[in-house]
C-alpha cells in the first residue's frame, strides 16, 4: 500500500507540474512514479537501506520527496501545489477531454474545483466562451460528466483485486482463520466494483475482527462487531469482513458473491422445490440440506455448478438446469501473449526484459507489436524501424530454445480506414494488429467502416480493443458490432479481449455476442512493461464472463496452431 501511495503522490505532482508546463519535471516525476509502481519490494525497506537513488529515474531530489512521503505521509512540495491549485484532480481527470491544462484554465477562469462546479458552468454555457473550447466541446463535456458520475463510486477491478488479495493473504497468516475467501463482484470478475467482501471461517471471531481492523492497510474503522466489521482502506475502498461457521460457509459464499439477480432466481428455484435458500443454507422446513459448499447446494437443487463469472442471470440458470453450461477457458490455457510493446515504441523496457517476463508466465511464444507510423504520441515506428526491430528479434530467436518471439506491429487505422504501414512491410510480419487510436468521435457509420476496411486487408490478423473504450474515462465508440462480428467471421480476423485494466475490451457481453457470430478471440495484455503481463487474468476473467471456452481463443493453441489460425 505504501508503494501505491508514493506512486500516486508522485503522479499527482506530475499533474500539477503539467499545469505549469514544466514538462522536464513532469517526465521525471512520471518516470519515478512508474519505478515505484513496478517494485516488488516495499519502498520503505529500500529507503531504510539507503538505496532509493538506485531505482531507475530517481535522483537525489525526488528521493528526498519520497523520504518525506514515507516519514510523514506527504511532501511539502506536494502540499504547496495543492494550495496553489485546490482542485479535485482525481474527480476531474475522470471526465474524458479534461487534461491538466484544461483543468487549470477552468479553475483560473471559472473557479472550477470539482465535478459539480464543472457541470454548473457547462449548463450555464460559460465554458464555451473560454479560449479553445466552444459549444461542441461544452456539449461533449456535459455528456462525459454524466458518464463520469455513473462510475464515481466504483473502482476498477484491476485496482481493487490486488488489494483484496493482499487483505486475504494477511488474514490467512492468522492461525485462527481456517479459510478466507474474497466474494462479491470481485469474485465474479466484474470490471468495476463498489467494495471488498471477505468471508472467513473461524471459531474465534472476536480475535479475527480485532486483527482485521488493526491491519496497516486500514485507514478508518467504520463498524466493528463480533460477526461483521467494515473499514475504509488507505486507498479509500471500503472492505467488509464477515465470519461464518464451516457448516454454512458455502451458502454464505454463494449469497455474498451474488449477483443479486442470480440470488433471486436461486431462491425461486428452492421455493419451487419446497425449500428455502439463504446465506445460512438450503433448508427443508427446519432441516439444513446443504450449506457447507456451493456445489452441494447446486446439486441439491438439481443444477450444475455455475462458475462465479457467469452469475449474472443472463441465461446461466437455464443452462445449468439443462446441463448445458460451457466449459470456460482457464488462465492455465493461455500459451502466449501477442500484443506487447517495448522501448522501440512506448514501452518501458527492452525486448529481453519482456521476453523474460513472458518466460515467467510459462509462455511458449510472444509477439512484439509496436505502435507504428502516424501514432507519434506513442513513438510510432516507420517501415525502416519495424524491419530493424525484426532483425533484432531474429537475432534473439537464434539465442533462445524455450520460447519463440514473433515479429509484429500494431498499425493505426486512419480516418479513412487505411493503415499507416505499407502492405509489403506488413507481409513480413508474423502478427499484424490493427486498432483505432484517433478520430474516435467520428460517427457510427464512419467508425464501423474504418474497422471493416481494416479487417478486409489480408495482412490484418487482429483488431485490438475493438470499441476503444477506457473504463471511467471514455465510453465505447458507437459502432455496428453486429456488422463487425459478421465481417470478422467472414475474413478470419481475430477480435481481441484486451486485458489492460482500463480497457477490458471486448467487454463481457460483447465477447458473448462475438462468439454467437462464430468469431474467434485472442486474449492479450497490451503490456508496456513486464509486470503488466500479469494482467492476463483480467482478460481471461472477462472472456469467462462472456462464456468463452478454450476452443474460442486462439492463443490457447501451441505456436504452430496459433500461426495457422492467422490469416496469412
Amino acid at each position: 500500500m505504501l508503494n501505491e501511495k508514493v506512486a500516486k503522490i508522485l503522479n499527482s505532482i506530475a499533474d500539477y507540474l503539467e499545469m505549469e508546463d514544466d514538462f522536464f519535471r513532469v517526465k521525471a516525476y512520471r518516470q519515478a512514479a512508474h519505478s515505484v509502481e513496478v517494485l516488488t519490494t516495499d519502498i520503505e525497506t529500500i529507503h531504510q537501506e539507503g538505496e532509493l537513488i538506485k531505482l531507475p529515474g530517481i535522483g537525489q531530489h525526488i528521493a528526498g520527496k519520497i523520504e518525506e512521503i514515507i516519514e510523514k505521509g506527504t511532501a511539502d512540495f506536494y502540499e504547496k501545489l495543492k494550495e496553489k491549485y485546490p482542485v479535485n484532480f482525481e474527480e476531474l481527470r475522470g471526465v474524458e477531454g479534461l487534461g491538466p491544462k484544461t483543468i487549470k484554465l477552468l479553475y483560473q477562469e471559472l473557479g472550477v474545483k470539482n465535478l459539480d462546479d464543472l457541470e454548473r458552468e457547462a449548463k450555464r454555457h460559460h465554458i464555451r466562451r473560454l479560449k479553445g473550447m466552444g459549444d461542441k466541446k461544452e456539449k461533449a463535456l456535459l455528456e462525459n460528466i454524466e458518464f463520469a458520475r455513473k462510475f464515481k463510486k466504483r473502482s476498477l477491478l484491476g485496482e481493487v483485486l490486488p488489494l483484496a488479495r493482499e487483505v486475504k493473504k494477511k488474514i490467512e497468516k492468522l492461525s485462527l482463520a481456517d479459510r478466507v475467501e474474497v466474494a462479491g463482484s470481485i469474485r465474479r470478475y466484474k470490471e468495476t466494483v463498489g467494495d471488498i467482501d471477505i468471508l472467513v471461517i473461524t471459531s474465534h471471531p472476536q480475535e479475527v475482527m480485532d486483527y482485521f481492523v488493526s491491519l496497516d492497510l486500514v485507514g478508518e474503522i467504520i463498524v466493528q462487531g463480533p460477526a461483521k466489521s467494515t473499514v475504509r482502506l488507505m486507498g479509500g475502498v471500503e472492505c467488509d469482513i464477515r465470519v461464518f461457521d464451516e457448516e454454512v460457509f458455502g451458502a454464505a459464499l454463494m449469497y455474498f458473491t451474488g449477483s443479486q439477480e442470480l440470488n433471486v432466481e436461486m431462491r425461486k428455484i428452492a421455493i419451487s422445490r419446497g425449500m428455502k435458500l439463504s446465506e445460512y443454507g438450503l433448508f427443508k422446513k427446519e432441516d439444513r440440506l446443504a450449506g457447507k459448499t456451493e456445489r452441494e447446494i447446486f446439486q441439491a437443487l438439481k443444477m450444475d455448478y455455475i462458475p462465479p463469472e457467469l452469475r449474472e442471470n443472463r441465461g446461466e440458470v437455464e443452462a445449468s438446469r439443462r446441463g448445458d453450461l460451457p466449459s470456460l477457458i482457464e488462465l492455465k490455457d493461455i500459451r502466449g501473449d501477442v500484443h506487447l510493446h517495448s522501448k522501440w515504441s512506448d514501452g518501458k523496457t527492452g525486448l529481453e526484459e519482456m521476453v523474460e517476463g513472458a518466460r515467467k508466465q510459462g509462455y511458449e511464444y510472444l509477439a512484439f507489436t509496436e505502435h507504428t507510423g502516424s501514432l507519434k504520441i506513442a513513438n510510432g515506428l516507420d517501415e525502416e524501424k519495424l524491419m530493424q526491430q525484426a532483425r533484432e528479434i531474429d537475432h534473439l530467436n537464434d539465442e533462445l530454445d524455450d520460447i519463440s518471439i514473433l515479429k509484429g506491429a500494431e498499425v493505426n487505422i486512419d480516418l479513412d480506414g487505411g493503415l499507416d504501414i505499407k502492405d509489403e512491410v506488413l507481409q513480413e510480419m508474423d502478427v499484424v494488429i490493427a486498432a483505432m487510436h484517433s478520430g474516435l468521435n467520428q460517427g457510427y457509420f464512419d467508425l464501423t467502416r474504418r474497422i471493416v476496411n481494416a479487417m478486409e486487408n489480408e495482412n490484418v490478423d487482429i483488431i485490438a480493443h475493438p470499441t476503444g473504450r477506457k473504463l471511467q474515462k471514455r465510453k465505447e465508440s458507437e459502432v455496428n458490432l453486429n456488422q463487425i462480428f459478421e465481417v470478422a467471421q467472414q475474413t478470419g480476423t481475430l477480435l481481441e479481449v484486451n486485458s489492460n485494466p482500463l480497457r477490458l475490451d471486448l467487454r463481457d457481453m460483447n465477447v458473448k455476442r462475438a462468439l454467437e457470430h462464430g468469431c474467434k478471440l485472442v486474449i492479450n495484455t497490451d503490456a508496456h512493461s513486464p509486470d503488466q503481463l500479469n494482467n492476463i487474468h483480467l482478460g481471461v476473467g472477462t472472456a469467462r464472463r462472456g462464456w468463452a471456452q478454450k476452443k474460442d481463443v486462439v492463443n490457447t493453441l501451441p505456436l504452430k496452431g496459433f500461426l495457422k489460425a492467422l490469416k496469412n
